[in-house]
């Protein structure tokens, strides 16, 4: 039977993945059917490759032939991941943030397919719908509501929502996990995790199996929704009449569904990025970074899933928050050390910060890097704290990005000196997806004033 939320911090354990998993129809058809969808890239791959270099040999120009490559492989990698939902679905969400810094030439094609995978997904028929409810609220799941939708208001990697009018008379939203999820989940990682080199042909420099080993590693708790009650109960507790957030109130809940008031929002960022007015992608740029940052001081919590869907444009302007299966759970807010090096940084104190990223485990003791060469590895990234407004931009998060992947010894040189110590994992997935995403929307805001107010070190250094 479904629970309701009596206390904002939620269970303290998660279920294991196959436990408690609803019966029925796979995410997607078979299990040998997904895997073959996933291993018909590296096939088409290969095809494209050699289709390449018979061009190249009556004299087709090698970038031309390279961009062409990217492009096909993209388009067949970005249709099969939203075919599949489950982990390749929530891979191509992932992989979707760093849109922003893809190559111009080869990624207008397709960034209307990048966008999509953000805020869609293919949905599950009714029968299989009902039949989740069935399990999930009883055999008289219908008497709890007062009518429900069976067409989903979104669908997203590992579940989909429908709007429906609970027994009070409110409208709400109610999440469904699909049967199979959790196996379909470990099937999918496992195939992505050895396909890292192909996926890593959509941004040449950019190491695909962190991202994959980190998803994996954290699927378990998104699979919970008693864990995604909890952090979201707690969300909208401490936001509750905030002039800038809006988060939905939780009404109850299983392990495998979860029924929340309805946000009444028509689009995401998402929309914003490709459709927005400036004035738009300025407000809501800055009313998510604070959000981001908010959150940990507040609720002991960071939202570890930054993609545009999450982020629903409310009729009021305010920002309306959804999916709390992914949270880095930080009781004593962001870690100081970040805020106090980020601010020697822009002070130009790079002794300092080189003697901090050894203290955190960022540059092993033995690793022979010195402060001038931090400095020209880092300082590009510091320019949105030095100045009192910045604006992100494509072209900035690709220069950046070409920057630090350059076959130089300071580019790759340096990066493969730099460790990421495990307790940063999930912060560095939300500081690069929201850089990402105000890349993506070309944001102007004060950035060093919402790091004073929110990082706990960077005002004090």
């Amino acid at each position: 039977m479904p629970q309701t939320p009596d206390r904002p911090d939620g269970p303290d354990q998660a279920g294991s993945p196959g436990k408690g998993e609803p019966k029925g129809r796979p995410l997607t058809g078979s299990a040998f059917l997904r895997t073959a969808r996933l291993a018909s890239l590296p096939v088409g791959f290969a095809g494209r490759t050699t289709l390449g270099f018979g061009k190249r040999m009556v004299g087709a120009p090698a970038n031309v032939v390279l961009n062409e490559v990217q492009r096909r492989t993209a388009d067949q990698i970005f249709s099969v991941l939203g075919q599949l939902k489950g982990g390749a679905m929530k891979f191509g969400q992932a992989m979707s943030i760093f849109e922003a810094a893809l190559p111009e030439e080869f990624i207008g094609p397709y960034r209307e397919t990048l966008v999509k995978l953000q805020d869609s997904a293919p949905p599950m028929p009714p029968d299989t719908v009902h039949r989740v409810l069935a399990e999930e609220f009883g055999a008289d799941w219908r008497q709890q509501f007062t009518s429900f939708d069976d067409k989903p208001a979104a669908s997203a990697s590992i579940g989909q929502v429908h709007r429906a009018v609970w027994a009070d008379g409110r409208d709400v939203a109610v999440k469904l996990q699909y049967p199979g999820a959790a196996k379909a989940l470990t099937a999918d990682f496992k195939q992505i995790a050895r396909l890292a080199r192909l996926f890593g042909t959509l941004a040449p420099g950019l190491d695909v199996k962190p991202l994959v080993q980190e998803l994996q590693d954290r699927v378990a708790e998104e699979l919970d929704y008693n864990l995604e009650a909890g952090a979201q109960s707690m969300f909208a507790a401490e936001f509750e009449g905030d002039p800038e957030i809006v988060v939905p109130d939780v009404l109850a809940y299983t392990e495998h569904a979860l029924v929340s008031t309805w946000l009444d929002s028509d689009h995401s960022l998402a929309q914003v990025i490709t459709e927005g007015t400036q004035e738009e992608r300025d407000r809501y740029g800055e009313a998510y970074v604070r959000f981001l940052f908010a959150g940990p001081m507040r609720t002991g919590m960071l939202h570890a899933d930054p993609h545009p869907g999450n982020f629903r444009v409310m009729p009021d302007g305010r920002l309306g928050v959804v999916d709390y299966g992914a949270v880095a759970r930080l009781p004593d807010g962001l870690p100081e050390p970040v805020g106090r090096l980020l601010r020697h940084a822009v002070a130009g104190d790079y002794d300092l910060v080189l003697e901090g990223l050894r203290d955190e485990g960022f540059v092993k003791q033995t690793t022979d890097l010195d402060a001038d060469t931090i400095a020209r590895y880092i300082g590009p990234f510091v320019e949105p704290a030095s100045v009192e407004r910045f604006t992100f931009s494509r072209e900035w998060m690709r220069a950046q990005t070409l920057r630090v992947s350059a076959l130089t010894s300071e580019g790759m040189g340096t990066a493969m000196k730099i460790n990421l110590p495990p307790q940063y994992l999930l912060i560095h997935r939300v500081w690069i997806g929201g850089i990402g995403v105000l890349s993506q929307l070309g944001a102007t805001a004060p950035f060093r004033a919402i790091l004073e107010e929110s990082l706990p070190g960077f005002a004090d250094a």
